[in-house]
C-alpha cells in the first residue's frame, strides 16, 4: 500500500545477475531515510521505489547503488504531450522505421569483463616472475598481484556491510584471500581471486542470456507510424499514438499499436504475440495486435489502446511483474540461503580455532581448512538455482504465446490434478449463429428479433452478437430503451415503454411459463445443443430463439493430451443441459451445467478439495472462477477483465496451449529440482573435503563457480524447448 505523500522513482540498475544481487539493492536502498519500498527486477534491470517528501535525495540513492558495485541511472517519464512527433509533411512514400534491440556491450567493455582482465593479468604477470625471480621476490609478487586484485573486492565488501549485507560473496571472498596471505598461501590467493572474477564474467553472461529473451519485446514495435489524416500521411512517434486515430500498413510494416482494420485485407504475421507461425487472414472489423507484421496488402487501422497499453506493453509489463510473484520454493531456498551462510560463517570459525586449541593442530593448517569452508559455502549457486530456471521457462512461454503472472503461477501450474474448462468461447469458437426463431401465437419472427436486439443491444455476450448480427442482416433496428442491465449468468432486461423488456435463459424463464405450443420447440433446440434465450415481455412470453455454435477444431486433440498428462477435464457452464452434454460426448469428458457464477466457485472448491485445479475461461463471468481456482487462464480472445483476474493467458487463441503449458510447467520444475540437488550435493561434498583438508582454495572457488555456472546453463537449456 502506497504511503499519503509518497513519490514513486524509477531506476535503471545495470550489473545484476541473480537473486542475491537484487538482494544487496534492496538492502542498500531500503536504509536510507524516506524510502518506504523498494522493488527490484534482476530481469529487467530496475528499481522502483518509494520516497517520502523528507527522503534521501536521488543523488543519495544512486550513490549508496554505485557503492555497492552496481550501475544506475534514474528513469525520467515522458509525459505523451511532450513526446516529439517525426513529421515530413505529406509523405505518402515514407516508410516505417523499425526499431531493431539495442546493441549488447561487449564482455571485455564491462566492469567485470575489466576486473576480469586485470587479474588474469596480474596473476599471469605474477607466474611470469616466479619464473625469472628468486622464491621470496616471486612470493611477494603474487602477494602484490592479490592485493591488487582483491583491492575493488575490498572495497565493496565494506560498502556492503555499511549497507547492512555482513554475509555477501565478497566478504567472504576477501576474508578468505586476506586469510591466505597471512598463512603464506599468495600463490593460492591470486588464484582465487582470478576465478572468482571469471566466476562473476560468466553469471553475467548467463543473467544477460536469460534476459534476451524479455528485452527481445521491445524491439517488436516500430519507433514510427504513417498517420491518416484527411487525404495524406505522415510519418508520427508511435509512442504518440491514441485511439481514434487511423494508421496505414503496407506489406513488410510492423503495427505500431492495437487497432481495428477500417479498409482492406491482408495477412498479418503474429508469431511475435501469438506463436502462431502462420500468417493469419484478417479483414475490416477484425481485431489486430501490436507487433504483428504485414505481409501482402495495404490496410489502415483505427488505433484501439494508447501507446503505453498495447498488447506488447501489457505482454512486457506481465513478464516484469511476473519477477515480484516468487515461486515457493524460491521463497523456500532465499530463507534457507538467510540462516546458511551465517552458519557457515560459524562452523568456519570453529574449524580454524577449535582444533588447534582443543587437538593441538597446526593453526595454519586448521585455518586453510576454515577459509576454503568459507569458499565452499558461498550459496550463490544455490540462490540462482530456482530463479534462473523460473526466468527461462517465463521466457519460452512469452515465445510460444503463454503468459504466466510469476512463477508462483508457473509452479503450482505443475502440481494440478483437474482442468475445469468454460464452454462457450472456450470449448467452442464463441461464433454462435441464430438457428430457430419461434415466435408465440400472437407474434411474428421480425418482432421478437428485433424485441431480443433492442434488450441485448448493449451486451457484448457471444449470444447477444448473434442476435445482434441476425437482425441487422435482416435490417431490423433496435427499439430505444432505458435501464439497459446485463444479468450475469442469466440474461439481461431493459425498459421499453414502461414494460420490463427480458432475454433469459430457458432454465431461468422457468418452462412452466412457456406457451404450451413452445415447450416441445424448446426441448427439441435443447436436445439438438442449441443454446435457448426466452424472450419476455411484462412478464409474457414473446418467443423463443435458438443459437448454436461449433466446439473448436483442436478441442479433441487438447482433450486428448490433458488426459494424456493424468489430468482430468470438465466442463463448467452456464448454458443448458442438453448443450453441454452433447460437447461433453463429442469430446468425451463430463459436464456440469446451468451454473450461475456462484455455482462455478462451488465446483471449483469441490475439484480443488480433490487435488489442483485449472479453471480455462474467456468472459467476464469466468472472472470469479478464474481468480478461485489453484490457477486460472484467460484465452487469448478473452475479456480485459478475464485476463486481469487470471493467473496466465493464452496469447494464441488455441486450446492446445493449455496442455502446452502445463507441460512447459513440469520441465521447469523438473529442472529447478536438479538445479537444486546439484547445488546442495556440491556444498555437501566440498564442505567435508574442506573439513577433512582434501580441498584447497582454488578448488573451492572453482566447485563454487562452476556450480553456478552449471545450474545456471541447465535453466538455459530449458530455452532450447518448443512447446507449442
Amino acid at each position: 500500500m502506497r504511503d499519503a505523500g509518497a513519490e514513486s522513482l524509477e531506476f535503471t540498475v545495470t550489473g545484476m545477475d541473480c537473486g542475491a544481487c537484487a538482494a544487496k539493492v534492496q538492502s542498500a536502498v531500503g536504509r536510507l531515510p524516506g524510502i518506504s519500498r523498494a522493488d527490484v527486477s534482476v530481469m529487467s534491470e530496475r528499481l522502483r521505489l518509494e520516497r517520502k517528501a523528507d527522503g534521501a535525495s536521488v543523488a543519495t540513492i544512486e550513490a549508496a547503488i554505485r557503492a555497492i558495485g552496481y550501475g544506475v541511472s534514474r528513469v525520467t517519464p515522458v509525459p505523451p504531450d511532450d513526446q516529439d512527433q517525426v513529421r515530413h509533411g505529406p509523405d505518402h512514400g515514407a516508410a516505417l522505421s523499425l526499431a531493431g534491440p539495442a546493441q549488447a556491450t561487449r564482455w571485455y567493455r564491462t566492469a567485470k569483463g575489466r576486473f576480469l582482465l586485470a587479474t588474469a593479468a596480474l596473476l599471469a604477470g605474477a607466474w611470469l616472475a616466479k619464473l625469472v625471480l628468486p622464491g621470496d621476490a616471486a612470493y611477494w609478487v603474487f602477494v602484490l598481484a592479490c592485493g591488487l586484485g582483491m583491492g575493488p573486492v575490498a572495497r565493496r565488501a565494506l560498502a556492503l556491510l555499511r549497507a547492512g549485507v555482513p554475509f555477501s560473496i565478497e566478504g567472504l571472498m576477501t576474508i578468505a584471500a586476506s586469510g591466505a596471505l597471512v598463512i603464506g598461501a599468495a600463490e593460492e590467493a591470486a588464484m582465487v581471486v582470478f576465478l572468482f572474477a571469471v566466476g562473476e564474467m560468466l553469471e553475467s553472461l548467463a543473467a544477460a542470456r536469460a534476459r534476451q529473451g524479455i528485452r527481445a519485446l521491445s524491439s517488436l514495435l516500430p519507433e514510427t507510424a504513417l498517420l491518416v489524416e484527411d487525404d495524406h500521411t505522415h510519418v508520427v512517434a508511435a509512442a504518440s499514438l491514441h485511439a481514434g486515430q487511423i494508421v496505414r500498413l503496407r506489406p513488410g510494416d510492423r503495427l505500431p499499436c492495437d487497432g481495428r482494420i477500417v479498409t482492406g485485407q491482408a495477412g498479418l504475421d503474429e508469431a511475435a504475440i501469438t506463436g502462431e507461425s502462420l500468417p493469419v487472414m484478417r479483414g475490416p472489423g477484425d481485431t489486430v495486435l501490436a507487433g504483428s507484421i504485414c505481409t501482402d496488402a495495404v490496410i489502415d487501422v483505427e488505433v484501439t489502446a494508447a501507446a503505453g497499453e498495447n498488447t506488447i506493453a501489457r505482454i512486457a509489463r506481465l513478464v516484469d511483474e511476473a519477477e515480484a510473484a516468487r515461486a515457493p520454493t524460491q521463497r523456500f531456498i532465499e530463507g534457507f540461503a538467510r540462516v546458511y551462510m551465517p552458519v557457515i560463517v560459524g562452523l568456519a570459525l570453529l574449524v580454524a580455532v577449535l582444533p588447534p586449541l582443543l587437538m593441538g593442530g597446526v593453526w595454519s593448517d586448521w585455518i586453510y581448512r576454515a577459509l576454503t569452508l568459507l569458499l565452499v559455502g558461498c550459496p550463490c549457486a544455490l540462490v540462482i538455482s530456482v530463479p534462473a530456471s523460473v526466468a527461462s521457462g517465463l521466457a519460452v512461454g512469452t515465445r510460444a504465446g503463454i503468459l504466466f503472472k510469476g512463477g508462483a503461477a508457473l509452479e503450482a501450474t505443475a502440481g494440478l490434478r483437474h482442468v475445469a474448462l468454460d464452454k462457450t468461447g472456450t470449448l467452442t469458437e464463441g461464433r454462435f449463429s441464430v438457428t430457430g426463431l419461434h415466435p408465440a401465437p400472437g407474434w411474428s419472427e421480425a418482432e421478437v428479433l428485433r424485441l431480443a436486439a433492442t434488450v441485448e443491444a448493449g451486451s457484448s455476450h457471444p449470444l447477444a452478437r448473434a442476435i445482434l448480427d441476425e437482425a441487422a442482416g435482416r435490417g431490423l433496428s433496435p427499439h430505444p430503451v432505458t435501464q439497459a442491465r446485463g444479468l450475469p449468468g442469466i440474461g439481461a432486461e431493459a425498459m421499453l415503454e414502461g414494460q420490463l423488456l427480458q432475454a433469459v435463459s430457458l432454465r431461468h424463464a422457468g418452462g412452466a411459463t412457456l406457451p404450451e405450443a413452445l415447450r416441445p420447440l424448446a426441448e427439441a433446440s435443447e436436445a439438438a445443443g442449441a443454446s435457448v434465450v426466452v424472450l419476455r415481455r411484462d412478464g409474457v412470453v414473446v418467443g423463443l430463439i435458438g443459437l448454436s455454435d461449433t466446439p473448436r477444431p483442436e478441442a479433441a486433440a487438447a482433450i486428448a493430451a490433458l488426459r494424456g498428462q493424468g489430468l482430468t477435464p470438465v466442463i463448467l457452464t452456464g448454458d443448458n443441459a442438453g448443450a453441454a452434454q452433447n460437447l461433453a460426448d463429442v469430446l468425451g469428458l463430463r459436464a456440469e451445467a446451468n451454473l450461475l457464477p456462484q455455482d462455478k466457485l462451488a465446483a471449483l472448491d469441490a475439484l480443488a478439495a480433490q487435488g489442483g485445479v485449472m479453471m480455462v475461461g474467456d468472459g467476464i463471468n469466468d472472472a470469479p472462477a478464474l481468480k478461485r481456482a489453484t490457477i486460472g487462464v484467460a484465452m487469448g480472445s478473452g475479456t480485459d477483465v478475464a485476463l486481469e483476474a487470471a493467473d496466465a493467458g493464452l496469447m494464441r487463441n488455441d486450446l492446445r496451449g493449455i496442455p502446452a503449458m502445463i507441460g512447459l510447467a513440469r520441465k521447469t520444475r523438473a529442472n529447478i529440482l536438479q538445479n537444486v540437488a546439484v547445488a546442495l550435493g556440491v556444498k555437501a561434498v566440498f564442505v567435508v573435503l574442506s573439513v577433512t583438508g582434501d580441498a584447497t582454495l582454488w578448488m573451492a572457488v572453482l566447485a563454487d563457480t562452476g556450480t553456478t555456472v552449471l545450474v545456471t546453463l541447465n535453466a538455459l537449456r530449458l530455452q532450447r524447448l518448443r512447446v507449442f
